[in-house]
C-alpha cells in the first residue's frame, strides 16, 4: 500500500499533527519559510538517531538559510520528548500515529525485516520552499546523507533565487 510519490514542483500536502508538547502544528504555519520535513521510523534507534543528530548539528546552517526542521514518526509525544531531551534536538518532532501524513507523502510502505513483511516509514525527507512547493524529495535516504542533501537543496534554492533576481 505505497502511496504515490511526490515530486519536485508538487504542492506539499498540508497537515495538522501534534508536536511533542501536544500543540497542533501545520505545514501552512511555516508559509514564507523553507521547511525540511523528514520522516523517520522510530525514536532512539541507530539510524534515526544519526539522522536527527545530523539535523541538530547543522541546525544553525538550516536557520541561516531561512528554514526549519520538522521530524515526523509514528511515535507518541512522550517518546518524542524523551528523544528530544536525550539528544538535545532543537526542532519539533510530530506525532503521525495513524501514519496518515506518511501515506500522503508516499512514505508509508511495505518493508521486510528479518524475512517478515510489515508496513512502516520509509526514511525520507522533503525540502519545501516558501510557497509550499517541494524543492527536493528524497525517498529511502541514508541517515548519514539526509542532512547534506537537504542543505544542498536549500543552497540550490538560493542559487535559483539569485539567478531569478538577476534575470529581472
Amino acid at each position: 500500500m505505497t502511496s504515490k510519490r511526490l515530486e519536485i514542483g508538487d504542492t506539499a500536502p498540508d497537515f495538522a499533527l501534534q508536536n511533542q508538547a501536544g500543540q497542533t502544528v501545520g505545514l501552512s504555519d511555516f508559509r514564507g519559510r523553507r521547511v525540511i520535513l523528514y520522516f523517520y521510523p522510530k525514536d532512539n534507534t541507530s539510524g534515526c538517531t544519526k539522522q536527527a543528530c545530523g539535523f541538530r548539528d547543522a541546525y544553525s546552517d538550516v536557520v541561516d538559510r531561512n528554514a526549519v526542521v520538522l521530524g515526523v514518526s509514528p511515535d507518541d509525544a512522550a517518546s518524542h520528548v524523551s528523544f528530544i531531551n536525550k539528544y538535545e534536538l532543537p526542532f519539533q518532532l510530530l506525532v503521525d500515529a495513524d501514519h496518515a501524513v506518511a501515506e500522503v507523502y508516499g512514505v508509508w510502505t511495505e518493508k521486510t525485516t528479518f524475512g517478515r513483511k510489515h508496513f512502516g516509514i520509509l526514511r525520507s525527507h522533503f525540502v519545501i520552499d516558501e510557497q509550499g512547493r517541494i524543492a527536493d524529495a528524497r525517498y529511502r535516504v541514508s541517515p548519514a546523507k539526509s542532512v547534506e542533501l537537504a542543505l544542498a537543496a536549500l543552497d540550490a534554492m538560493d542559487s535559483q533565487d539569485s539567478q531569478d533576481s538577476q534575470d529581472d
